[in-house]
């Protein structure tokens, strides 16, 4: 049976270790296994129980603290993945024989790691050959898309991604539960499932100089249809189960657990009537 992950990507800031501790606790809540790696080295706090942690393997302290490497933050973090790229058989060894493996993967927010730098995309081409079925993750601060400017930026930085993994893609505005309800009606309507032309023409803070390159970057996402995103209110148990739905329906979780669950409730259903059928008169 094929295992399943999510890699869950996005600016520093954008809330990826809260969002793995929010759908591992809403997995929890539903009774449905699942388990978080977390991939930054440079992490400091989550208050999620980590199925394995980089930091074992490699911290980001150790590489800039090291004088002959003389790394600093970026570069250091760097070195780290490239180290963890060399040695997925730590990974592997982490992972075991985990049954119904559902892993949701914690990955470090420096962007260039998902739009130029092979890492990322060696260790998603060790899943494929470990059978896991993946799903890019891709997160969004809703705070940081009030603007047409930022939301272009942000679009640019997912299809960089999208592009670069070439992996089944969900983004996600995290941080709804954030915004006044003005603004949130505003991001909902507006940002959600964006027409790119019509935030132009709307738009105060786009910059005549690059008129015809934004309008050239909204045609091709407009044709396309390659960027929408879907609303993460961390407070709103239905907003979780969505997104979760939605990603889980990118990789095909759940198909082959039918039949067996199909089976389970026939023999429930069996059993039942055997036990009717012992009842005296």
């Amino acid at each position: 049976m094929p295992r399943y992950a999510q890699l869950v990507m996005g600016p520093a800031g954008s809330g990826k270790s809260t969002y793995c501790s929010t759908v591992f606790q809403h997995c929890e809540a539903i009774q449905r296994s699942a388990h978080v790696i977390n991939l930054d080295p440079a992490a400091e706090y989550f208050d999620y129980p980590a199925l394995a942690d980089i930091r074992d393997l490699i911290q980001l302290e150790d590489v800039m603290d090291d004088d002959g490497l003389k790394f600093g933050p970026n570069g250091g973090l760097v070195f780290c993945m490239e180290y963890f790229a060399q040695n997925f058989d730590w990974l592997e060894e982490q992972l075991g024989d985990i049954e119904d493996d559902y892993i949701i993967f914690d990955c470090p927010g420096q962007i260039e790691l998902y739009t130029h730098l092979p890492v990322m995309r060696q260790l998603v081409d060790q899943l494929q050959l470990w059978d896991f079925r993946v799903c890019g993750v891709f997160l969004v601060d809703s705070q940081f898309l009030v603007e047409t400017p930022k939301f272009f930026s942000g679009i640019l930085a997912a299809l960089s991604a999208m592009v670069n993994l070439e992996i089944p893609h969900v983004n996600v505005m995290t941080k709804m539960d954030l915004l006044s309800g003005s603004v949130k009606k505003e991001v909902e309507e507006k940002y959600l499932d964006p027409e790119p032309e019509l935030l132009l023409a709307e738009s105060d803070h786009v910059s005549k100089k690059y008129e015809k390159l934004n309008k050239a970057l909204a045609t091709v996402i407009s044709d396309y249809s390659l960027v929408n995103f879907f609303p993460l209110d961390r407070t709103d148990e239905d907003s979780i189960g969505s997104v979760l739905f939605n990603i889980d329906n990118a990789i095909q979780y759940g198909e082959d657990l039918e039949p067996k669950e199909l089976q389970e409730r026939e023999e429930d259903e069996e059993t039942n009537d055997t036990d009717d059928d012992d009842e005296p008169f």
